[in-house]
């Protein structure tokens, strides 16, 4: 029995970000959105330009580094959104100063050091947030609960398509970007929170094939993958990946057919309900219209949900629903596809017993 801090009841939640780059901005809306019950009291970044704008913004408090931010600042849990391959290091540094740990995807690159990070936060007390906030858009969470009411019967098939776009310029717009030390491909980074449907919709995967291409870019990582999956419920499935759409992003979906239903949500960032047929009626039929939504950014809406969980789970108030053992199971399975890739071979998982 793992033991956390006493619930924060008396006061608002303190939170500090190190890491103020593109996904930043989601947080600090979220947090304000929320600032009856939080506030942001630090940011960190090592780019002095990119650090002044954000305390700017926010209105909290700059740190030249994460480290002299957990010296300086009371906050009670540390976002990281700093490139990947840094969030391992940095969970362990938060952890050990004892702060909650909330990181950005991919919670890291690589197995170990994504076990290593879940083992700090245990030995330190401190509670791991992975943030997964595609899960609360509320097309996937239809598709959840349909899941979840066996509505499909079986399962026979899963589609997952990213047809997105990043051109060289998002590359070589920083140095780390495009590596596999700091960054990860477009399985990794782009579409992470599409293999986190994986498992969390459909459940664990049994064994997978994958291909990887570096194709149009020059980057170290793939611009374009395919993975062939079986599923441990017997369904078959493909996830097809690709980051050279001509000219912009086209498709983010998923779909699934089942003995006793057919859904497809795709748009841009499965924001639409383009297909929910079921043999059976259900109150949550009622609701497919209204779930879709208009969006041109592939990040959804799902950050101030997000924080909704972080916050009643600090006040003692909820259970995380992405704490770091709910990360884990999207990096086995980002790593098992690209050690099939690299070795040319189906890896089954899990990937250690």
């Amino acid at each position: 029995m793992r033991h956390f801090p006493p619930a924060v009841l008396d006061r608002p939640i303190r939170f500090a970000l190190v890491g103020c780059g593109r996904i930043a901005a989601n947080h600090f809306g979220a947090i304000e959105q929320h600032r009856e019950r939080c506030e942001l009291v630090g940011v960190a970044d090592v780019d002095q330009r990119v650090l002044q704008e954000a305390a700017r913004k926010t209105g909290a408090r700059p740190y030249a580094s994460l480290a002299q931010m957990l010296a300086g600042c009371d906050a009670d849990a540390v976002v990281v959104a700093t490139p990947s391959g840094l969030h391992p290091e940095q969970a362990v540094q938060i952890a050990r100063a004892g702060r909650h740990v909330i990181t950005e995807k991919p919670m890291a690159t690589r197995w170990e050091d994504g076990k290593r990070m879940v083992s700090a936060c245990d030995a330190a007390g401190v509670r791991m947030f992975v943030v997964k906030q595609n899960r609360r858009n509320a097309t996937l969470q239809l598709l959840k609960r349909a899941m979840e009411k066996k509505r499909f019967g079986r399962i026979y098939m899963v589609n997952l398509n990213v047809f997105w776009t990043r051109p060289d310029s998002y590359y070589s717009s920083a140095k780390w970007r495009g590596t596999w030390e700091f960054d990860g491909g477009a399985f990794m980074n782009q579409a992470s929170h599409y293999v986190d449907l994986l498992d969390w919709i459909v459940g664990p995967v049994e064994s997978l094939q994958a291909y990887t291409a570096t194709l149009a870019r020059d980057i170290e990582v793939e611009d374009t993958g395919v993975i062939g999956l079986r599923w441990r419920n017997g369904a078959l499935g493909s996830m097809n990946v690709t980051m050279l759409t001509y000219p912009r992003n086209l498709e983010g979906s998923i779909t699934i057919l089942g003995e006793k239903g057919t859904v497809r949500i795709g748009g841009v960032a499965v924001n639409e309900v383009q297909e929910w047929r079921f043999s059976e009626p259900d109150e949550d039929d009622e609701k497919v219209r209204e779930a879709s939504y208009e969006t041109t950014s592939v990040y959804g809406f799902g950050h101030p949900l997000y924080y909704d969980n972080v916050i009643k789970v600090l006040r003692g108030e909820a259970e995380p629903e992405t704490d770091g053992r709910e990360g884990l199971k999207s990096l086995e399975v980002l790593v098992a596809a690209y050690m099939s890739a690299r070795d040319g071979r189906r890896v089954a998982l899990p990937l250690e017993y």
